[in-house]
Order: structure tokens, then C-alpha cells, then sequence
């Protein structure tokens, strides 16, 4: 037996050893026991916010809150009533579901419990679990959050005699993140899980499944709000609940793990180690990548109506697959519900015919990074569209990969063509199954005007599906979240889906539907016209092709006007005809559809609309030969036609029957055999075979087997273990297998054969860099086979060659110190006579100051030996013996401020660690006169410019007005970032930035250390940034939002400051001294430099007049100039705010982006020049040029001061007496609330 002939055969014996999955016990430990809090008993229950030790990525989301809800949720946001959510998926706010459904927890048996954690143990346990489902990841996690549903029950609204289910459900989420991935761990015990939906309080008092999934979330825009990316585990049937704990995806029955989203890859993906592989076997397989075959995946619908002979039949449970949707059509009969059947498991048939199945090589979709675009650009998204290439005769020797991988190709004199194999049907490029059912995917974007309204309803990507019968030629399309204003009328618009009806139409002998002449991509364009108020309606839909779960792919584009219908009416739609008149690339039909209104009041009306169309496509004209000659004129016949809106779920429903043959008026000529009237009773998997007169016979669809009343899905992979060749896995599917590479290799170009991979080799890890030793440098992998070298701390230099900084400069050791350099670092000493730590040296002996001697008296009384009290408070004093103006206990759980003589200031004491803001007690007097000449301002050494160059920010050191280059080096490397603005904090020394490809607002210290993200909300195009270090805020401009918004340096208390005239705002800068603000808004119709006081209030346009395209701001404390780089204009210049007046500094320059001035020089960055320029704004030339390494767009630009400007505003000292925002104006302050301040004690004063 061959080695893979081993694996297999012990991959089936350990199948058939596996008796039983996840226990109860099994479950990471929970209970208040454990540390967990409870949540509040009831039906509807949300837990406070629960501030995480580590952010949680979700999707592209950043988040730092978390909130447990009953119904088996987590959100990252507070969810509104359950009602809005709990039946349907996925809801409209980011969610983690783990068992979405209506749950109850008031008789206070069921138990939710949650905490976060982070000991070793449960680390350690849940770093083993998420290694084994992603068997190449090297994943150890910072933070664990648990949430726990303990025996919790379905909520139950009991009529008379009704008799409660006393079933209860146990289950549990783990999350687990570091610092850039986040990972999902669901575990549903075996013995958990006792029913498996609960009954909608709001759709009709029907039972709904339970649903499982993630979803990232709406985002919301001024005039309509975009639905987020969503992903389902469970697909709605109650069987895909069930396979919760017989299943798995992590090799153990009733665990799921699932990759959340990290900083490079914002998509949520699933372990698939199979539940019947050991450990040394899971290490084999990876998610990518994959062959796809030809399959139907399957969606539950039900139609609830009166028509016995239009209910669609129940679908095989098992199985389901986890991107199946949801439709409920139902009619304005009465509801009538009956219990599903229970899965038929049949082991064996004497009848094993089937078509066979081809492999497809399915590649998983490649989601670029999101496009920034800076400038007001429009971005050409089309599809991957295959067409014919006319300029050169093309062969099917070099042109098979057009072909569908169920049909061949055939060279013609001209050219070559495509058909379909036997058993399949399509133009040859697109080839399906004959018989099973097709399902249709897409977005919907309108404009529509109602009756005489002015105000046109709008919305954008909103989902379509559509599921098509087609053996008996039955449509449905289901189009969501339309709005209750213009659900009904839209009733009598069943054209938007009649195109899906024609393309999979019921065909008569010698006649084709759509899908067998044109396939799967093509456009339609329809007018639709009103009678008798001659509205019109334009329909334009694009249709491109088969996607990567086989279904058709389309977008629909509604814009014009419809009559007004009264809500709560009902439509009846009469049977019609269309006429499709063909021709080699086009396609146009035209019918006449009359329509019945029922108002609520019982009257009723008749009205009809006129449809014209037209279809293009592009057919192959190669075969002259083709013996499948389309008619030139078929009729579409359309009858038992349904429509719905439903309001509660504000989803419009429609439902047809669609058959496609000869020109007649009299139905009756129609061959009435069950294959062409749809009343044969075939499996939904199988095509319907007519015979003579009525006789015909039922044959399975592809992928399946069985008599063809009842069709079962084969396994491939049961059947020929070996069909996926070597370094492969097999997984069937219904009606299809997919093949999977194993780790480390990948589909060669067969599209059959699993090669290994040639991964580049890590040369940081293979030590093949040329960067310096390990004690000067270290290297920094960037991807691929790039690396880069970086200095350790305490040398300089380009990494491959580090030496040391001689730190032993000037003030470094107390005056009464010597320093002694050493690699790397430094050390103090005390000079002789004197005692302390080189940092703080007295003289022996010598008389000690007030600070002194109280700290010295504390330590004095203290044992020598034992802890120190927590509350234990040790005056602390600086190098001259002066108390030091911030005083904390020993703990750090409280601090305060303090005046020269040690005593408390009141109302100055803070908590929690947090450090109030205290002014030196010795400061030095602020010089109020005339401002000192540019060339002779004393400024601070130490002084850097810190700029951002997409996902870094690099700084050069300022020495007067030259730039140390031979020193310039990178301070933070954020790849996969689009940093954008960049500031700085000159109290704490740290460096906040905008990253507009992350939708956040980041911070790090100068010193080192890891970014943290203060703001990761509701940001669209966060871009300039700037610090008020005296108030300790941060103040932004968003310009995707266009609004002005403040918050705590912290990110904390946000406050949007302005909303209302602002199209593209970009720069702002701050000047805490006088309590300005100062933004750049480069709207092209009418830009302008605008500014206010911190407030907000005073807003008024300094400059407005020749500007074009103002992108870079700086206002510079020390000549209190504001300055401004023009793209439009291309120029530099100045302007005392306080005066009238501007100054050019240059002209001429190619595209500046940021701008920042230290001392007599201005520096900009440059977009075409990539580069940091210097410019002498006294006499108006460039000075100096700084190109960095890295040749590409340079953005913000700030200067990091060693110290602080001189001065102070009204904020600076005990926060300005505000319970929250304090906000400096020229003469005072305002205390703000932050928006989100309801329960809050916030008090707003001038």
C-alpha cells in the first residue's frame, strides 16, 4: 500500500472509531466561580461595555468594546431592540453570533456569564486550539474573552393548554487576539444543544432556526448606509444547526474556529481540518487552495400559500452548505406551517447512474486592499470577463481556458467556439447542470421618484437573490431592506426578476431559455412605461457570470419614477407573454402586463405598463456549421405570478412560472408533456426526459444519483478516494467535491496537480542579511525576500553599519555628575562629596530642602523589611529638591497636584493611574513683547521632524536650520497603513497619526513601544491631525464624513465640532496659547483656510482668494505665523492671523502635500519630487532636500520639539475646572460634553 494509500485507509478507520464529540465538562471553565460576571436575568438583556485589554479585529474593524446580549450574541456596539434583529442574518451592527435566536434567561435557571482573561493557562489551551485549525499559524494571544450561555431556554409566550418545552441550550464563544489578529473559538457541547430555533415574536409566530455567523456591520453615509461584508456558519435549516455539535471544522465534533480579521487581511476564513483526521494528519492540509466543482449549494425556501401545486418540495438537510440564504415567499393567504421532515440517511441504491463530474479549479477570491484616493478621481471596478480576441485568430490549443470545464472546445476555420458536454447546458463558456436548481446573487442600487414626490427614494447595494426550479421552470427573487415608503410600489415591478426567469425558463421542444443561448454574462437594459399616468422606469442589469459558490453573479440599477401605491395594498399580476426576437449579439422582447390593485379599503383598479428591452452579449460566430439553431422569435409565457412586500422584514418578494417556445395565442397547442408543463414530479436535482405522447423520465442532475423521483448526492470521495491526486484532500459536497492542496503546495497549471510551493525565503530568519551584529542592529522582515536593517537604541547609523552615540551630552547626569559612556548606553555617577543616583546628587552632609526632609521623615518611619501600604504616599522631589508638581500614592491609583510648599491643589486629585495636568511649580515668566528676528529665536536642541510615508513615519533630526540626513532613520513601520496625518505631543513625547486605510487614530511614544489605536469608530477619510498639549486634546478632520471633530488626548469624550459647510477638509493645526483652531478645506469649487476658536464658536474664512488646492497647514508658535503649502497654485505661504495681509514665500513648486516650520525654515513634502524639502521663508529658496530610500508618496509632516513651546491657556491646570472637554478660547475656556453623553454627569459652562 503507498503512503498515501496509509493515510487514507487510517483517516477511515479513525472515522469509524469517533462515538462522541464536545462535553459540557469539556468547556473552558465559567461561573462566578471562575471570575466570570452575570449577566442580568430576562428576554432582552445587554451588558455594560466591556473594555478590552486587547483590540479585537472584526472584519476591517478595529474594536475596543464588547457587549453581551441573551439571544446569543456579541456585539460591538449596543444593540438596539430584539425585535429589529434577532430574525434575521445578518443583523445591521458588527456581531459576533453564536447562537442568534430569541433566547430567555427570566426564571434565572439559565445562566450568561462573561469575563476576559489572560492567565497562561487559558492562553496557552486557546493558542493549542487555534494552532490545530490553522496548523501553519504561530498565533499567541495577549487577551481572552469568554462568553458563556448556560442551560438558557427559548423565550415561550405560552396560549392555554400549551405546555412549555423545557429544553435548554449550553454553548460558548472564545475570543482571542494579539496585537494583529484576532481569532474565534465557538463550542457547542453534544449534549448543549436541545432545540434549535425559537418562534418569531414579530414573522407570523413561525419557528426560525438558529443562526450562526459574524457580521462586520452597516456603515452609514448622509444619504444612504452601506451594508457590510457578513459571514454565515449555519444556512438557516435546522439540520445546518444540528451540524453544530455533529460536526466541525477543527477536527474535534462541536468545535469552530474562525480567523476574525487582522491588519493584512480583513476577511473572516474558516479552520477546515477535518473532525476524522489525528494531529500528525491536520498539519497537511491548508485552506488554499482549492478545486471547486460544479455544485448546487442549497437554499431553503418555502412558499406559505394556498396553492398545493406551487409549494416548492422539501430539499435534502444534510449537509448545508454555510453560504446558503433564506427565502420566505408567502402569499396574502393564511399561514399553514408544517413540521419539516427528518433527513433520509440511505446507505445504498441498486441504481448508480450518474453523470459524472468534472473538476473546477476554483481559486479563492483576491480582495485588494481598500483604493485610497486623495483627490476627487472615480475608480473603473469591472468584472473578470472572458471575450473573444478578433485582432488574431485564436485555437483552442492556447485558448481552452475560456472553454467551462464541462464543455469543450471546437476550432473552426475563423476562430473557435465553445459548447457544453452532455448532461450540461450554457453558451460553452458558462455551462451548468440540465436539472438542478440555479441560484442567483447581486446588488440593487435605485433612484426612484413616487407618485408627484420631488424628493426621489435612494439606496445603494442592497441584496437580490433569486432561486430557480428549473425542471419545472418556477423563479423566486427576494430584494431586502427596501424601505415602507416605497415597498408597494414596487409590487406590480416583477420585471426586475423576470429576466432571471427567462434565462432558466421551462423549454419546449426545439426552444431554448436564455442561460443556453447567451450563458451567464450579458446586459440588459428595459424601460419600463406606466399607463395611465406615463411614468417611466429604466432597468439596467449587468450579469458576470458564475462566482466562486457557482451561483450567477448580477448588479440591478433602478432610476426613474413609478405611481404610488397605498401601503398595505395587495397586486395580482395577470399571465402575460413576451415575444424575444434573436439575434447573433443582441436580444430585444416588448410585452404589454396588466395588473390588478386591491386597496385597503376592499375597492380595486386595473392598470398596466408597457416593457421593452434589449440584451447584448457576445456569441461566438465561428460555427456555421452549428446544427443548435435558436428560432428567431420564441415566446416567454409568465403566469402564476406572486408578489409580496413584506414590512416587517422590508424584503419584496416575487414568484413566477416561466416557460420559453413557438409564437401562439392558444395554450392549448402546447405539448402537454409533464416535461414541458412542469407537472412531471422530479427531484429538484433532476432534468425531466420527454418520451412519446405523456410517457417521460426523470434522470438525476450531475453530482447525484438515484431514480430520478428521488435524487441523492454522490460521493466522490467515498467512490475514489484518489480523484484529487497526491498532496490533496478530497471534500464532497452535495452535487460537487472540492480538492484541496495540502500546506505547501499549490494547483499547477492543470488546474489537477498539487506542486510544492517555492515560498521565499525570510532572510532575518535565515540570517542570509547583511544587517550589523545583533548587539547594534536587528533585522526587520518586510515580505517576500525584503528585509531592512535598524540601529538598536543608543547607536546610529543605516543598520548595516551601527555605532555608538556618545548619550553623555551636556545636562544628561546631575551637574554634580560625571557621565561614562557606554556601548549602547550610559551611566551617572556621583562626583566625590556628593551622594544619589548620578541623576539627583547632594552634597554629603549638606542641608536639606522642604521636600526633602518630608520625604526623608516618611522613609525614616517605615520598617526596614515587609510591603509597603497601598495607600502609602513618599513626597517626591526633583534634582534641585523641589517637590515635583505631580504627587502620587505609592500604588499610582491616585494622583494630584501640588503647589511649591508640597501642599494639595484642590480639585486637582485623579484615579486610576490617570496623571493630572500639572504646571511646573517654578515657571519660568512668559515674555510678553515684540517677536525676536527668525534667525535668532532660541530654540529647544533635540528638535526632529517626523513625517509619514504610507505605512511608515520616518524623522530627521534639526540642528538650527540644517538637517542632520546621515541621521535619519525610521521611527514606526506599519505596513498595510495609509498614514496620512501625523502629530505630536510634546508633554508625553508621543506621535499620533490617521490611518485612512484602517479608518483609524493611532499613537505611539518617540521612545519605542507598540501603537496603540485611541479611536477605531465611526471614521470614514480620517486625515489631518492636530494636539492642543496644554488642554490635552486631539482635534481631526474627516473627509469622507466632512466634519471637524475633538476628543481627549486619549482618544476619549468625542465631540464633533462642525458638520455644515465642509466638502473636502484635509489639514488643521492647532495653537493652544491663544485657543485657535486653523483648517484648510480644498474643495475645488471653492477652497478656503478657515478658522475658530477651540470651542468651536468664532468660526469665520481667513483666506478664501486665490487658492487652489491648499493641502499642507502650519502654524508656528514661536513667530506665530500660519503658513500653507498650495497644490493648486503651487506655492508656499504666510499670514499673521491676527493681521491682514499674505506673504509668497516661493513659487513654482510640483505638489506639496504636508508643511511644518521650525525656526526660520519651512519643510514641506512633495508628491512628484518624493521628497522633504526646506525652504528659507526669509529669503524664499530651497535650502535643503531630504530623499528618503524608499522612493514614494510622502504625506504629513509635524515637528516633534524636545520641549514644549513656551505659555499656557486656561485648560492647562486642573482641566480647567470641566467634568469633561475643556476647550480654550483667547480669554477663557468652554467645558463640552462629548457627544455620546447621555447617563452621563457632564456639566457645560462658559
Amino acid at each position: 500500500m503507498t503512503p498515501m494509500g496509509r493515510v487514507w485507509l487510517l483517516a477511515v478507520l479513525l472515522r469509524a472509531a469517533v462515538v462522541s464529540g464536545l462535553s459540557s465538562g469539556e468547556l473552558y471553565p465559567h461561573g462566578e466561580d471562575a471570575g466570570d460576571k452575570l449577566l442580568a436575568p430576562g428576554d432582552d438583556v445587554t451588558s455594560e461595555p466591556v473594555n478590552l485589554g486587547q483590540t479585537l479585529r472584526l472584519f476591517d474593524r478595529t474594536v475596543r468594546n464588547l457587549y453581551v446580549n441573551t439571544n446569543g450574541i456579541i456585539t460591538i456596539s449596543k444593540p438596539s431592540a430584539e425585535v429589529n434583529y434577532v430574525d434575521t442574518f445578518p443583523p445591521r451592527f458588527g456581531a459576533i453570533a453564536a447562537f442568534l435566536a430569541d433566547l430567555d434567561t427570566s426564571d434565572e435557571v439559565g445562566k450568561i456569564y462573561y469575563r476576559q482573561e489572560s492567565s497562561p493557562q487559558i492562553l496557552h489551551r486557546a493558542a493549542l486550539m487555534i494552532s490545530k485549525g490553522f496548523p501553519d499559524l504561530n498565533f499567541n494571544p495577549d487577551n481572552i474573552f469568554i462568553a458563556t450561555w448556560a442551560n438558557v431556554t427559548a423565550h415561550e409566550e405560552l396560549r392555554r393548554g400549551d405546555q412549555p418545552q423545557n429544553k435548554r441550550n449550553t454553548f460558548q464563544v472564545i475570543l482571542a487576539s494579539d496585537e494583529s489578529s484576532s481569532y474565534a473559538i465557538l463550542l457547542y457541547p453534544e449534549d448543549g444543544l436541545q432545540f434549535y430555533g425559537t418562534r418569531s415574536k414579530s414573522a407570523n409566530n413561525i419557528d426560525l432556526p438558529a443562526r450562526v455567523g459574524f457580521s462586520r456591520g452597516e456603515s452609514s453615509f448622509v444619504l444612504f448606509t452601506l451594508e457590510g461584508p457578513s459571514y454565515a456558519v449555519t444556512s438557516g435549516s435546522e439540520q445546518s444547526v444540528k451540524n453544530l455539535y455533529q460536526d466541525s471544522n477543527a477536527g474535534e465534533q462541536g468545535v469552530w474556529i474562525f480567523h476574525l480579521g487582522s491588519s493584512s487581511n480583513q476577511t473572516i476564513s474558516s479552520a477546515i481540518v477535518s473532525m476524522f483526521h489525528t494531529d500528525y494528519v491536520q498539519s497537511t492540509f491548508s485552506t488554499v487552495p482549492t478545486i471547486d466543482h460544479q455544485r448546487s449549494s442549497y437554499v431553503d425556501i418555502t412558499e406559505n400559500g394556498s396553492d398545493p401545486e406551487y409549494n416548492l418540495p422539501e430539499e435534502e438537510k444534510v449537509g448545508i452548505p454555510e453560504d446558503a440564504v433564506v427565502y420566505k415567499v408567502a402569499s396574502q393567504q393564511n399561514v399553514e406551517n408544517s413540521a419539516p421532515e427528518e433527513p433520509r440517511y440511505v446507505e445504498e441504491f441498486p441504481v448508480r447512474t450518474h453523470i459524472k463530474v468534472k473538476p473546477v479549479q476554483f481559486q479563492h477570491p483576491q480582495f485588494p486592499q481598500r483604493r485610497v484616493e486623495l483627490l476627487d478621481t472615480e475608480l473603473d471596478v469591472t468584472g473578470n470577463v472572458f471575450s473573444y480576441n478578433t485582432e488574431r485568430q485564436l485555437t483552442c490549443a492556447n485558448s481552452r481556458h475560456v472553454c467551462s470545464i464541462h464543455g469543450q472546445c471546437r476550432d473552426y476555420v475563423a476562430g473557435f467556439c465553445c459548447h457544453c458536454n452532455p448532461g450540461y447546458y450554457g453558451n460553452g463558456k458558462q455551462c451548468v447542470a440540465e436539472g438542478s436548481p440555479q441560484r442567483v446573487n447581486g446588488k440593487v442600487n435605485a433612484k426612484i421618484f413616487v407618485g408627484t414626490n420631488p424628493v426621489p427614494i435612494q439606496f445603494e447595494n442592497i441584496d437580490l437573490h433569486s432561486y430557480v426550479v428549473v425542471n419545472d421552470g418556477r423563479s423566486y427573487t427576494a430584494i431586502s431592506r427596501i424601505p415602507t415608503t416605497l415597498g408597494w410600489s414596487l409590487l406590480p415591478l416583477s420585471s426586475v426578476g423576470s429576466i432571471i426567469g427567462w434565462m432558466f425558463a421551462l423549454e419546449q421542444p426545439g426552444y431554448e431559455n436564455g442561460f443556453s443561448i447567451v450563458g451567464g454574462e450579458f446586459s440588459r437594459r428595459a424601460e419600463v412605461t406606466f399607463t395611465p399616468g406615463n411614468e417611466k422606469l429604466t432597468i439596467n442589469q449587468h450579469f458576470s457570470g458564475i462566482d466562486e459558490h457557482n451561483h450567477l453573479t448580477i448588479t440591478t440599477s433602478l432610476e426613474g419614477r413609478v405611481p404610488e401605491i397605498p401601503q398595505e395594498s395587495t397586486v395580482h399580476i395577470e399571465p402575460y407573454n413576451e415575444l424575444y426576437h434573436y439575434s447573433s449579439s443582441a436580444i430585444t422582447s416588448s410585452s404589454n402586463i396588466q395588473y390588478t390593485i386591491e386597496f385597503p379599503g376592499g375597492t380595486s383598479r386595473s392598470y398596466s405598463f408597457q416593457l421593452k428591452q434589449t440584451i447584448t452579449f457576445q456569441g461566438c460566430i465561428y460555427d456555421d456549421d452549428d446544427a443548435r439553431l435558436v428560432p428567431a422569435t420564441q415566446q416567454l409565457s409568465v403566469d402564476r405570478t406572486f408578489v409580496l412586500y413584506d414590512k416587517n422584514e422590508q424584503i419584496l418578494r416575487y414568484a413566477m412560472s416561466n416557460k420559453i417556445g413557438p409564437v401562439q395565442d392558444d395554450s392549448s397547442l402546447v405539448n402537454q408533456n409533464p416535461c414541458y408543463t412542469g407537472t412531471h414530479g422530479c427531484d429538484t436535482n433532476a432534468a425531466c426526459r420527454p418520451g412519446q405522447g405523456n410517457r417521460f423520465t426523470c434522470e438525476c442532475s450531475a453530482g447525484f444519483y438515484g431514480d430520478g423521483r428521488t435524487c441523492y448526492d454522490v460521493d466522490e470521495c467515498r467512490d475514489d478516494p484518489s480523484i484529487c491526486g497526491n498532496y490533496a484532500v478530497c471534500n464532497n459536497q452535495p452535487g460537487t467535491f472540492r480538492c484541496e492542496c495540502f500546506t505547501g503546495y499549490q494547483f499547477a497549471e492543470d488546474g489537477r496537480t498539487c506542486v510544492a510551493v517555492q515560498r521565499p525565503n525570510n532572510p532575518c530568519q535565515t540570517e542570509s542579511h547583511n544587517c550589523d551584529s545583533p548587539d547594534r542592529a536587528r533585522c526587520v522582515y518586510t515580505g517576500g525576500s525584503d528585509f531592512m536593517c535598524v540601529c538598536l537604541p543608543g547607536f546610529s547609523g543605516d543598520g548595516k553599519s551601527c555605532v555608538d552615540i556618545d548619550e553623555c551630552q551636556p545636562n544628561r547626569c546631575h551637574r554634580y555628575a560625571q557621565c561614562y559612556n557606554t556601548p549602547g548606553s550610559f551611566t551617572c555617577r556621583c562626583s566625590p562629596g556628593y551622594q544619589g543616583d548620578g541623576f539627583q546628587c547632594t552634597p554629603i552632609g549638606s542641608e536639606k530642602t522642604q521636600c526633602e526632609l518630608h520625604r526623608d521623615s516618611i522613609v525614616s518611619s517605615l520598617q526596614p523589611r515587609g510591603p509597603r501600604p497601598a495607600g502609602f504616599y513618599v513626597p517626591e522631589c526633583d534634582v534641585h529638591g523641589n517637590y515635583v508638581p505631580v504627587q502620587c500614592l505609592i500604588s499610582q491609583e491616585s494622583c494630584w497636584c501640588v503647589d511649591t510648599n508640597g501642599n494639595e491643589i484642590a480639585g486637582t486629585r485623579t484615579i486610576h493611574g490617570v496623571r493630572p495636568p500639572c504646571l511646573e511649580t517654578v515657571t519660568p515668566p512668559v515674555i510678553v513683547g515684540p517677536t525676536p528676528r527668525p534667525d535668532v529665536i532660541p530654540l529647544p536642541p533635540g528638535t526632529h521632524l517626523l513625517y509619514a510615508q504610507s505605512g511608515k513615519i520616518d524623522y530627521i533630526p534639526v540642528e538650527g536650520s540644517s538637517l542632520k540626513k546621515n541621521e535619519a532613520k525610521t521611527l514606526l513601520h506599519v505596513p498595510d497603513k495609509v498614514v496620512i496625518g501625523v502629530a505630536y505631543d510634546c508633554v508625553d513625547n508621543m506621535v499620533y497619526w490617521t490611518d485612512i486605510a484602517g479608518r483609524t487614530i493611532n499613537r505611539a511614544s518617540r521612545h519605542g513601544g507598540e501603537p496603540s489605536t485611541i479611536i477605531g469608530i465611526d471614521l470614514e477619510s480620517p486625515e489631518g491631525i492636530a494636539v492642543d498639549h496644554l488642554g490635552r486634546n486631539i482635534f481631526w478632520t474627516d473627509s469622507g464624513l466632512d466634519r471637524i471633530e475633538v476628543a481627549r488626548i486619549d482618544g476619549d469624550q468625542r465631540r464633533v465640532l462642525f458638520t455644515d459647510d465642509l466638502v473636502n477638509p484635509r489639514a488643521i493645526v492647532a495653537d493652544p496659547v491663544h485657543g485657535n483652531l486653523y483648517w484648510t478645506d480644498w474643495n475645488r469649487a471653492a477652497p478656503k483656510i478657515e478658522t475658530s476658536y477651540m470651542d468651536g464658536t468664532n468660526r469665520r474664512i481667513l483666506v478664501k482668494n486665490d487658492l487652489g488646492l491648499p493641502n499642507g497647514l502650519t502654524y508656528d508658535p514661536y513667530s506665530a505665523l500660519l503658513c500653507w503649502a498650495d497644490a493648486g497654485t503651487q506655492r508656499l505661504e504666510c499670514m499673521n492671523p491676527n493681521r491682514t495681509g499674505r506673504k509668497r514665500v516661493l513659487d513654482g513648486i510640483h505638489y506639496p502635500f504636508g508643511i511644518t516650520s521650525y525656526g526660520r525654515n519651512l519643510y514641506y513634502t512633495d508628491w512628484k519630487r518624493e521628497s522633504v524639502i526646506a525652504v528659507d521663508r526669509i529669503f524664499g529658496r530651497e535650502t535643503d532636500e531630504q530623499q528618503p530610500s524608499k522612493q514614494s508618496r510622502l504625506y504629513g509632516i509635524t515637528t516633534a520639539y524636545s520641549q514644549c513651546p513656551p505659555g499656557q491657556n486656561h485648560c492647562a491646570v486642573n482641566n480647567g475646572g470641566c467634568t469633561h472637554l475643556c476647550l480654550a478660547t483667547p480669554s477663557s475656556r468652554s467645558c463640552r460634553c462629548p457627544d455620546a453623553s447621555v447617563g452621563v454627569s457632564c456639566v457645560e459652562r462658559n
